[in-house]
């Protein structure tokens, strides 16, 4: 230490420097050579003003980092008296705030920025970088004159913040001020924040002003507007700037064949994929899943074989592509080929293949292997078996999949959580569900509705209102998923007011057009509640084709209410569907028996009749069918409980599950 250098020090600098000196001896002395910790000590020497221990620490650590060399530079500039020059003190804040040493960087700033204007930007980026939005705000409000590039810096910073109005505000009072005029990266960021938050309307507006600055041609750019008119459901637009690019990318190429084959306009994607000058791996497995949605596994398999050196995205696709196609022999042998190459997508994509071809069994002993293994799991794993419980009806495998989620990360995952609570609902346990949904961190819509879905089909009608109000109260908007689950609990509860008053507001607030599952909810609320010629208006009205279901709920309504008028005109509906509900042939004869036309009873109980007999084969089949699988799953349970091992079900175990 300097001695003569103590006199310029206060006590609180020297207290904080001994402080630091004596961590590092600590460390030292039980031989932990701690990069920070010399760091620290370099920090605090220099900061006291003592650049010779500085130096000394320095040439003495066996390692070194960024920082270690950020601080024995600012060391020697400091030393030099060159810290004023403009463009050094520049450079010490660009070096600090490269490293996220943003305390450094304000400590320089604070000192130079009067007399250094290019500080300031360089501050904002600082902040930014760190993620410390208000601390740029508050740099950004004082900057004596702010260009384009502090401008764009606060705009793309609050964007990858997640802040997307934020950003469109400070965009638009950038526009307002006149104080720059935005470029290209200001436009791609503001587009892209127009894309998240879905803002069309708005985002429009910023293609106008592209094409006015002349930025439409910028791959960057053109890049955000297909995507932008993409997360918008705009295909159209989005084709017409696809179709003005000369050379479009094949980022900007997977992002818009990705989109169409999403919407089922699977002969455009086909027909850009084949103009296509070059294709890379990921066009190739886009296409090849394309073509399985649409039931086009023969063309999937046949691009797959002409893919020049296949990878394991290809061959996972693969194994989805002929489990979807019923194929499941020939994933199962893909399966077996590449046992040196899997990886959990490998294992999530066979076992999701059982599950669709209802070889449960078959996917839970997959997993059994993958566990012995020490495979590790991904939320996918969790979200298929818990599906796979869902179908089962089997509350006991479900309990022992959630035992074993809760020791690991994706407890709160809301994929994983939407699942459980699914499972937990469709398995008659709503008091689960319900915990298993205050378990997730930020519930979306898929997760409330599942939740929402659940209490209604357990007939809480008055909870489930209260559930869809509170799930508005977070700001969370409903889908049109949401509005026929809590229109099937007003329905059940004899909610009718409350019925009527959503399926208006699901129009008229929040856009969403009425399909044949809400029309069947609302028919049912109104034949509930006596008014059948209102809803056998609406049947007729309504702009989508009715079916045996919605004309199924008013016969029952009118056999309820005794309208025989009503109940014969909707009795010869029901006969131009097949098959026709064995309730409705019942229905329709008492129908007949009441209004005394007994021909038409005799020939609807000669049809019943022969249709029973089918029937009744049919459902012996299916008895006997389920009877053999409760015992598989019955034995499938014990099986598991044996591979997986009994520490699934130790106490502590379910301890812990029935806190959760």
């Amino acid at each position: 230490m300097d001695w003569g250098m103590l006199g310029k020090l206060n006590f609180k600098k020297w207290g904080k420097a001994r402080r630091s000196f004596s961590t590092f001896c600590y460390s030292n002395y039980y031989g932990i050579y701690d990069v920070v910790s010399r760091n620290t000590e370099i920090s605090s020497h220099f900061r006291s003003g003592n650049s010779t221990d500085a130096r000394k620490v320095f040439d003495e650590m066996p390692f070194r980092t960024v920082v270690s060399w950020n601080n024995m530079v600012h060391c020697v500039v400091v030393k030099s008296g060159s810290e004023d020059f403009k463009h050094v003190g520049s450079a010490l804040v660009y070096l600090y705030a490269s490293c996220f040493e943003i305390e450094d960087a304000r400590r320089i700033f604070d000192l130079l920025h009067g007399r250094n204007e290019m500080l300031w930007s360089l501050m904002v980026v600082g902040y930014v970088q760190c993620n410390l939005m208000d601390n740029a705000l508050d740099v950004f409000r004082r900057m004596p004159c702010r260009d384009v590039i502090a401008w764009t810096t606060m705009i793309s910073g609050y964007y990858k913040d997640d802040s997307c109005g934020k950003a469109l505000q400070l965009f638009n009072m950038m526009r307002r001020s006149g104080e720059a005029k935005p470029n290209e990266f200001t436009l791609d960021s503001v587009i892209r924040a127009c894309a998240t938050v879905g803002m069309l309307h708005e985002g429009r507006g910023i293609h106008g002003l592209v094409m006015r600055y002349g930025y439409e041609f910028e791959h960057s750019i053109s890049g955000a507007l297909i995507g932008f008119y993409c997360d918008c459901d705009v295909l159209d637009d989005a084709k017409k700037v696809y179709d003005r690019l000369i050379s479009p990318s094949l980022n900007d190429t997977n992002v818009f064949i990705k989109k169409l084959i999403a919407a089922g306009r699977i002969a455009e994607a086909e027909l850009i994929f084949s103009g296509l000058p070059e294709r890379d791996a990921d066009l190739y497995n886009l296409m090849i899943k394309g073509y399985s949605l649409c039931g086009r596994s023969e063309d999937s398999e046949k691009l797959y074989l002409e893919m020049h050196g296949t990878t394991l995205l290809s061959l996972n696709t693969m194994i989805s592509v002929y489990s979807r196609s019923a194929q499941l022999d020939k994933a199962v042998d893909l399966f077996e080929k590449i046992k040196e190459e899997r990886n959990p997508v490998t294992w999530n994509s066979m076992i999701s293949g059982y599950i669709q071809n209802d070889q449960h069994e078959n996917a839970f002993r997959l997993y059994a292997v993958m566990h012995k293994k020490s495979i590790s799991k991904t939320r996918s794993t969790f979200s298929a078996l818990f599906h796979s419980c869902s179908c089962l009806g089997s509350i006991q495998l479900g309990q022992l999949l959630h035992a074993h989620l809760i020791k690991t990360p994706f407890i709160s995952n809301v994929y994983v959580g939407t699942a459980l609570v699914d499972m937990y609902s469709k398995c008659g346990n709503i008091f689960n569900a319900q915990k298993a949904f205050i378990s997730i961190s930020s519930p979306n819509v898929a997760a409330w509705t599942a939740l929402i879905h659940g209490s209604a089909c357990h007939g809480l009608g008055s909870e489930t209102i209260l559930l869809f109000e509170e799930m508005i109260n977070h700001g969370v908007h409903p889908n049109g998923a949401t509005f026929a689950a809590v229109l099937t609990a007003c329905t059940h509860a004899g909610l009718f007011n409350k019925g009527m008053e959503l399926f208006h507001i699901m129009k008229e607030s929040y856009g969403i057009a009425p399909s044949l599952e809400h029309f069947t909810c609302v028919a049912d609320l109104l034949g509930r509640s006596g008014r059948l010629r209102e809803a056998e208006e609406l049947i007729k009205d309504m702009p989508v084709e009715a079916d045996g279901v919605i004309w199924g709920a008013l016969l029952n309504a009118c056999w309820f209410w005794m309208d025989m008028e009503v109940g014969e005109r909707v009795a010869a509906k029901m006969f131009a569907f097949y098959p026709i509900p064995t309730s409705a042939y019942i229905i329709m004869s008492n129908i007949y028996a009441i209004l005394g036309k007994w021909e038409e009873k005799m020939e609807v109980n000669k049809i019943s009749f022969s249709f029973l007999l089918i029937v009744r084969e049919v459902s012996t089949n299916r008895l006997r069918h389920n009877e053999q699988k409760f015992e598989t799953e019955k034995s499938l349970t014990s099986e598991i409980i044996l591979v997986l091992g009994q520490d699934w079900l130790n106490e502590a175990t379910i301890a812990n599950l029935e806190r959760v």
